[in-house]
């Protein structure tokens, strides 16, 4: 009888209200060390457990943060200093030779920063090139030049508001293609100002998304 009520307690199914369920339950928790009862299944069991709770801990707030924000507030424009008709009152150039759009920085006698919104509509892509539309170099000089007008006729330098021309360029590099759909940033920087003889000496550098298509320093002269 004794042998019988052992088997029967040993191969039973246990039950919330054996004992040996309760002992069962309470081990499994513990997660005690696997030498000690010689059992991987309390190690594995641990393990798989731990690693669910990790993968759970990580939903993608990110991405939908992302998603949340409206199409017309992800990409910042650039801000107006002059517009194109402040513009238009300094500079003397009009279509189809106008190649500044927006002034977007100004420090008064030191340097000015300004956009040229190429399209693919100007008037030197049909010829320039006909199956490869590339802004022309020597109009890309001609923009920084009128950039750098906008800092030498203005009457922190002195400026009559009349004409200017350029007096030589050195050191021009091109270095990447200007094309339609870009826009140029360019900034035009104050480096020596002969007021005597109306002379000024600038250096210039023009952007495409944060890299350098264009460089080189310039000598203008009012008149």
């Amino acid at each position: 009888m004794a042998s019988s009520a052992l088997t029967h307690s040993s191969f039973s199914p246990l039950t919330s209200h054996s004992p040996i369920s309760n002992r069962t339950l309470q081990t499994s928790s513990l997660a005690l060390p696997r030498k000690q009862f010689g059992s991987p299944f309390l190690s594995t069991h641990s393990n798989l457990t731990h690693k669910s709770f990790i993968v759970n801990c990580n939903p993608p707030e990110k991405e939908s943060a992302n998603q949340e924000v409206p199409i017309e507030l992800r990409y910042p424009a650039f801000p107006t200093v002059m517009d194109i008709n402040q513009i238009r009152e300094i500079l003397p150039h009009r279509f189809p030779f106008l190649l500044v759009d927006r002034v977007i920085e100004y420090k008064p006698g030191e340097s000015v920063v300004a956009i040229k919104n190429v399209t693919i509509n100007d008037n030197f892509f049909p010829g320039h090139f006909p199956d490869r539309p590339i802004m022309p170099g020597v109009l890309m000089v001609e923009a920084m030049a009128q950039v750098g007008g906008l800092v030498m006729l203005q009457p922190e330098v002195g400026g009559s508001r009349d004409n200017f021309f350029f007096a030589g360029i050195d050191k021009v590099r091109f270095r990447k293609p200007v094309i339609a759909g870009d826009t140029l940033v360019m900034k035009m920087t104050l480096v020596k100002l002969q007021k005597r003889f109306g002379i000024a000496k600038m250096e210039g550098k023009a952007y495409v998304g944060g890299e350098v298509v264009c460089e080189g320093e310039f000598l203008m002269a009012m008149g």
